[in-house]
């Protein structure tokens, strides 16, 4: 498919954050903090969980992979948002915005369908501890783990699709610090209702209908703890309350952004923040903080 058959616009301008140099130089420093946090703090859990083999239990193994999608999802923007923050350069081209836009959704998509395998993982730990071993064996784990890049992969095909059938023939200001499917549809030269209708009930229904499903699996757990209150129990429950924090850090503002047509609300750039950056670097603090297993493991590592 040759891009420059539906388009005129050979780039995009994105307006960042700020236009102000002085605010411009502290969301550098901000940036760059917690994309570092982020490499750091999910290559950490990923070293540690690889190296203890007391860490190969199914929970800790979709953390680890849970750290790698949130290593790769940062890495989307952050490092094309610090270079236009350094530099002042605001220019991408038509073909890099489409990639950027292709791989933060199949990422960030992927990520929503793992914290849902990780919220059954649960669910399954706590009310069904007898097949708990048969359920979540290791080529289950596998599967599932597989199955959510599949499913972000074909829903992230199908909004890169979307974009690319529009004409864009006229402005290329993008009111973001990063390439997404509603501010850039609203460029295009042509009537979008449909294609944002379209991509509403994609990107708006999938993370809705996730987030329910994570409710619902928790609202089944704490039904299961109230009725059986034992130690292990609570510390299930313990390990429950880190997810919460996460599913409400990611799906909140994401269902705000997306379970809607561009053009009813004016999109908010800060809000992005939080599911791009924000919390991919709170998952690590939350993940350790919550987990004695994995602070011993961390701690015996550093001795080694």
């Amino acid at each position: 498919m040759a891009w420059g058959n539906f388009s005129r616009v050979t780039e995009f301008i994105l307006l960042g954050l700020s236009d102000t140099r002085e605010l411009q130089l502290l969301f550098f420093i901000l940036f760059l903090l917690a994309y570092a946090m982020v490499l750091m703090g999910n290559l950490l859990i990923i070293v540690t969980v690889r190296t203890d083999p007391q860490l190969s239990s199914p929970m800790y193994f979709l953390l680890c992979h849970l750290s790698f999608i949130d290593i790769c999802y940062t890495s989307v923007t952050a490092p094309r948002v610090l270079v236009a923050l350094l530099s002042g350069h605001k220019a991408i081209a038509f073909e890099g915005c489409m990639a950027q836009l292709f791989f933060l959704h199949f990422v960030g998509s992927s990520e929503m369908f793992l914290l849902t395998v990780m919220a059954f993982d649960r669910y399954t730990a706590i009310c069904r501890p007898l097949h708990y071993t048969a359920i979540m064996a290791r080529g289950a784990c596998w599967a599932l783990v597989a199955a959510c890049w599949v499913g972000g992969f074909i829903h992230s095909i199908v909004q890169t699709l979307l974009v690319l059938q529009l004409p864009f023939c006229g402005p290329n200001v993008i009111h973001s610090y990063f390439c997404d499917v509603l501010p850039v549809v609203q460029l295009a030269c042509a009537n979008t209702a449909l294609t944002e209708w379209l991509m509403a009930s994609n990107s708006g229904l999938i993370s809705l209908g996730c987030f329910l499903v994570l409710v619902a699996s928790y609202a089944l757990i704490l039904a299961k703890v109230r009725a059986h209150l034992s130690q292990g129990h609570w510390k299930a429950l313990s390990t429950c309350a880190s997810h919460v924090m996460v599913v409400t850090l990611l799906f909140v503002p994401v269902i705000f952004t997306y379970l809607r047509p561009a053009g009813t609300l004016p999109s908010n750039k800060y809000v992005c923040v939080i599911y791009t950056t924000f919390s991919p670097m709170m998952n690590p603090l939350i993940y350790t903080l919550r987990s004695s297993e994995v602070k011993e493991s961390m701690w015996r590592l550093w001795k080694r």
